[in-house]
């Protein structure tokens, strides 16, 4: 047990991982040293950072909560926080039941943590993060909360109402980062497409991409998070317009059938959906989208399931994950509607879903092959560098394997790849002189 070492655990999604960004360096700048997901935790002091969202997370925080509680008991720590969405949720349930935790901080109060420890926040520390992402990559989170309200979703339970930060204090973040090397930047929020409409009734996501787009040294920006209903069309525009604005966009439709769509509260109807993909296809030629769908939802009809499936064999989807609808207490779906499709026919449905797309995503995987693409370098991993094309999100999407005895390579560098195969989930390639 390392004294003055404080291990760090982040649970769940980038926008959690920004907030542990954030403490490390509050630690740091009081004179501790931080782990962050260390496989071998060895510090004096261990802070979880939970997530909340569904149950198989809220299982995966609770059990990493049990992990350290025996480290605790053996004495190999001695101290426990825990932080995130999990604890602003169900703080009161978690004292009650977790003794051994020393604290329970909720979503927005961690920075508490700093004074409990006897430490006082250092103000030069404001607005900057200890990066856990290799340098040249890094996530901005312009927001916190949402309004949407879909009728299964916790997330405004936990977080609230949706609160912009200023897009000044964004860009002078991006600016600094590009000082420490940063060259691309994933942007992300609960929903990223609402972004400033709470500051002056009006979309500003669209000034914020085109401001953030024209800062020097910004090599790449990815969007994260959009939501279909009220789509700003002119972000299209700067998507299509601006060189460094990847070809990329993440939005959930989560269904098509409008009896699923409505029963949601997704306030979007199929054709609404269907002409959107249309205009975003349109408008930005060879953008790659990436969505989210909701199989399972109470009174998901198989008819509504073969719409569903119709709908992702006709859009082809770049990039698309599923998920089996899971009753979170206090949303409007859990006291409302009955959750009435059975275990397995929720995974059954997945299953087809996903093997669906798994046949659309090797098709168009494979059309690359013989294409020249700028790509960045990640890591290297055993005899491949292992490298992104402006299509790929870190962690989620396909990589670009390269092998390394071919020509050495810098991490964080672009370089022209010519791709040479493909497979399930990544593409081979070699440099294109």
């Amino acid at each position: 047990m390392k004294k003055n070492q404080i291990d760090i655990v982040t649970m769940g999604c980038s926008k959690n991982l920004v907030d542990s960004e954030i403490i490390m360096k509050l630690f740091e700048e009081n004179g501790y040293h931080c782990t962050h997901d260390a496989k071998r935790p060895q510090g004096e002091i261990a802070v979880i950072n939970t997530c909340g969202f569904i149950e198989a997370a809220k299982e995966e925080s609770i059990n990493t909560i049990l992990e350290f509680i025996n480290r605790k008991k053996n004495g190999q720590l001695n101290r426990l926080y825990v932080m995130g969405c999990l604890s602003q949720r169900y703080k009161d349930e978690l004292e009650a039941e977790l003794p051994e935790v020393d604290k329970f901080y909720g979503k927005f109060n961690y920075k508490q943590l700093l004074t409990d420890l006897g430490k006082a926040s250092i103000p030069s520390c404001n607005g900057t993060r200890h990066l856990t992402t290799p340098r040249h990559y890094a996530y901005i989170k312009i927001a916190e909360g949402c309004d949407r309200h879909c009728a299964y979703c916790a997330i405004p339970l936990i977080t609230g109402r949706h609160h912009s930060r200023p897009i000044d204090e964004i860009l002078n973040e991006v600016k600094d980062l590009v000082v420490q090397g940063v060259k691309e930047f994933q942007i992300i929020e609960q929903e990223l497409t609402y972004y400033g409409v709470d500051l002056d009734g009006k979309h500003h996501i669209t000034e914020l991409i085109s401001r953030m787009a024209d800062i020097k040294g910004v090599k790449w920006i990815r969007l994260h998070y959009a939501y279909p209903n009220q789509f700003p069309l002119d972000l299209l525009d700067v998507i299509a317009k601006k060189d460094n604005v990847c070809k990329y966009l993440d939005i959930a439709f989560q269904h098509i059938s409008d009896n699923m769509l409505t029963r949601m509260h997704r306030h979007v109807t199929k054709q609404e959906t269907l002409d959107l993909i249309r205009e975003i296809r349109c408008r930005v030629p060879g953008i790659h989208l990436r969505t989210t769908l909701l199989v399972g939802f109470p009174g998901e009809t198989e008819e509504d399931f073969e719409e569903l499936k119709e709908f992702v064999t006709e859009a082809r989807f770049e990039r698309m994950g599923a998920f089996a609808y899971s009753e979170e207490e206090g949303t409007y779906s859990a006291t409302h509607y009955k959750d009435d499709v059975p275990e397995e026919v929720k995974q059954s449905r997945l299953d087809e879903l996903m093997a669906i797309q798994q046949g659309i995503s090797e098709e168009l995987e494979a059309e690359k092959v013989g294409k020249v693409f700028k790509v960045i370098i990640d890591r290297k991993e055993g005899e491949y560098y292992i490298g992104r094309t402006e299509y790929c999100s870190p962690e989620v999407d396909p990589e670009v394997l390269i092998l390394v005895s071919e020509k050495q390579l810098r991490i964080g560098n672009f370089y022209n790849v010519r791709i040479t195969g493909s497979d399930e989930f990544d593409l081979f390639g070699e440099i294109a002189e």
